[in-house]
């Protein structure tokens, strides 16, 4: 009923939309999980000892959202999950508000939702930690590089890191992003939401923003290796700029996936966050071990070459040899 209950709102043509998804794609179950969950009335979050939520910086409770920021300058908040999820399968829905009085482009910085290795620890990026394990969606309401004119902001980005790269804000993170869309969503009188969905090593993220209830594609990228065991968390910052940055709920899926014999030796367990075919700082690729054709030929001709250098060294050898005993008569 849960399932239900939560698809129910994305009314009959995100319906048709999401059927034909699975029609192309594996038969999949989904169960909420409370204790990776935020919702209302976040009885205890950052209070109680009992309670999965912590707070930090300047994030407060409210009965109807937990915000992160307030449309102040220089402030910094987070809300971290304090148990890691060992899901393999997974899919985060966050339903959030980003509103304030500053006009376009006089408005910042933004959020992001994190499943990293570490949690708790204030940093540089979105009000989180740099050179951080694990994932990092952007939701970005400032263009921080001038001279880009292609992108539009807000913008939606993701990051996989493995704990040397570094996120470049003057850049606004395009150097280690796996891909990212526009998004419109501030001062929007409807609700705005945003799925992370991680299903075989695929990561997918898809918008609904538009006040339409149908769900918008905006990443889609195969070959995502995340560990188990992070945490959750999301955060935000502002400076010069600011806005309110609100998070209504967090509701984590745990996602059932049949696997064939194959797929379950691909998706073997890894200690790294990675991504097959991009190239990351400090993690080299493994080199394809060679054949046994391909080592004997290897040695065969190093033998030759071998061989043949003898043969050519005694030949010259006894030319000069020659040539030396013609000097003495």
């Amino acid at each position: 009923m849960a399932a239900v209950a939560r698809w129910w709102r994305v009314g009959l043509p995100g319906l048709l939309m999401l059927l034909l998804r699975g029609a192309r794609a594996e038969q999949t179950e989904e169960h909420l999980k409370r204790e990776h969950s935020l919702t209302k009335p976040y009885q205890g979050v950052g209070s109680s000892s009992s309670s999965l939520w912590d707070l930090m910086g300047n994030a407060m409770v409210t009965t109807q959202y937990v915000r992160l920021t307030p449309d102040m300058q220089s402030k910094q908040g987070a809300v971290w999950n304090r148990a890691p999820c060992y899901l393999r399968d997974w899919e985060m829905q966050v339903h959030f508000k980003i509103h304030g009085q500053g006009k376009k482009n006089l408005n910042g910085d933004g959020f992001a939702i994190w499943y990293t290795k570490d949690r708790m620890q204030p940093g540089p990026v979105f009000g989180s930690k740099d050179h951080f394990l694990g994932l990092g969606v952007f939701v970005d309401t400032y263009p921080n590089e001038e001279k880009q004119q292609e992108r539009v902001f807000p913008y939606i980005s993701a990051m996989v890191n493995n704990g040397s790269l570094t996120y470049d804000h003057d850049r606004d993170g395009r150097p280690t992003e796996l891909g990212g869309c526009t998004a419109m969503v501030r001062n929007l009188n409807h609700d705005t939401f945003l799925v992370i969905r991680y299903v075989k090593r695929r990561l997918t993220i898809m918008i609904d923003i538009d006040g339409k209830h149908e769900w918008r594609d905006c990443i889609d990228m195969p070959g995502v290796h995340l560990p188990r065991g992070y945490f959750f968390g999301t955060s935000s910052v502002t400076g010069d700029l600011s806005d309110n940055h609100d998070i209504i709920s967090l509701k984590l899926y745990q996602l059932t996936v049949e696997r064939s014999p194959e797929e379950e030796k691909r998706d073997k367990e890894v200690f790294l966050p990675i991504v097959d075919n991009m190239k990351l700082p400090g993690v080299e690729a493994p080199l394809e071990p060679m054949s046994g054709l391909a080592l004997f030929l290897i040695v065969f001709f190093s033998l030759v070459a071998l061989v043949f250098a003898i043969v050519i060294g005694v030949i010259v050898y006894n030319k000069w040899q020659e040539q030396s005993r013609k000097r003495f008569y």
